[in-house]
């Protein structure tokens, strides 16, 4: 029986495989159609250099319509971008054990990490409540519950585990709180509401403006932040959403705002649509010591390689860390507003050490 099953999970693994990157090369080609239709066509030639990288220094021509894509935003092709299907499909396989997957639990984050940094007030854990601890979780009543959430703020943030893009986060209020509203809800993370820093309010009116910074282990304990960029809300959104967010890429070195702003159709702008702020007139205040906070905890975990760190920043212009992606997070825009931002790790040649059939 085994050996009739090999060559079925083979079948298997290369028809789910085909489909991902199907998914990949819809997306890309929707993203340069959008691009084109402001810029109009990309020069042919720099289309047939994304072709030939992929097909000769990548090892497939299907790693083409990403390398498109930048090459389009960029104006130019530029030598070592990583596309982001290569980049799950080669790289993150090859990086990493599947460690990184810890970081979906958002209830154990605590956990891992030696910080104050977490807004963290309450877990949701298997339908049992429990406050943050020094020697771990102290169960909390149900009947606490609602004095134990609001301690500090009137306004928390729910966040179930596995949830990504934005999906499974409430905004609970003091006044209309129940426990009832968490029905359906086994575990997650509760944080308070970060008052963020008086500078993001013309660029995130009404939900907390988010900085994604992303950060390698380059082993022998060097950490390098190699991407950072803005996620900004709209006017309605209370929380930051993937629907309708904005992402401005911010200048690595500086914390500096780039002068252009993405929809998630990749739509351009220079201002804010709702008040009107000009992207390039902003910074991210603080940005230093976001920086340095990445950096100091990608060192406690230098079993994941590539980490994607969601932060807020406070009144005080200190950096609060909402959580972190120790998966497939989301490389892409940076490397086609900012990059290549992962020059230098030869990334470039993993595929050569992949089997024939994965």
């Amino acid at each position: 029986m085994e050996p009739l099953l090999k060559p079925l999970r083979s079948v298997l693994r290369s028809t789910r495989s085909l489909l991902w990157h199907r998914g990949h090369w819809q997306e890309a080609r929707g993203v340069l159609e959008t691009i084109e239709s402001e810029r109009g066509p990309t020069d042919p030639a720099l289309l047939a250099d994304a072709d030939r990288y992929a097909r000769d220094v990548l090892g497939w021509r299907g790693y083409a319509p990403w390398l498109r894509v930048y090459a389009a935003i960029a104006g130019e092709f530029k030598e070592g971008w990583i596309p982001d299907n290569y980049f799950g499909h080669v790289v993150l396989p090859a990086i990493d054990m599947p460690y990184g997957g810890v970081s979906h639990y958002k209830s154990l984050t605590r956990r891992l990490f030696e910080t104050d940094a977490l807004p963290d007030v309450l877990y949701l854990i298997r339908g049992s409540f429990f406050a943050p601890d020094p020697a771990g979780f102290r169960p909390v009543a149900d009947g606490d519950v609602a004095s134990t959430l609001f301690a500090r703020s009137d306004r928390v943030i729910f966040k179930a585990d596995l949830s990504l893009q934005g999906k499974d986060i409430m905004v609970l209020d003091h006044a209309t709180f129940t426990p009832e509203l968490l029905a359906g809800f086994r575990s997650g993370v509760f944080q308070t509401f970060v008052d963020q820093h008086v500078d993001f309010e013309p660029v995130s009116p009404q939900s907390v403006a988010t900085l994604r910074l992303t950060t390698v282990h380059e082993g022998g304990g060097k950490v390098s932040v190699r991407q950072a960029f803005m996620r900004v809300g709209r006017v309605d959104d209370l929380h930051v959403k993937s629907t309708s967010s904005l992402r401005i890429g911010v200048d690595v070195d500086v914390g500096r705002f780039h002068p252009t702003g993405y929809t998630k159709t990749w739509a351009t702008m220079e201002k804010h649509p709702d008040t009107g702020a000009v992207f390039g007139d902003h910074s991210v205040p603080g940005f230093d010591a976001c920086r340095r906070l990445v950096e100091e905890l990608h060192a406690q975990v230098p079993h994941v390689t590539c980490v994607g760190w969601d932060l807020a920043v406070d009144r005080d212009a200190q950096p609060v860390l909402l959580e972190w992606n120790g998966t497939h997070n989301g490389i892409k825009f940076s490397e086609a507003v900012q990059g290549p931002c992962f020059l230098g790790l030869g990334w470039e040649t993993l595929w050569r050490q992949r089997p024939a059939d994965a």
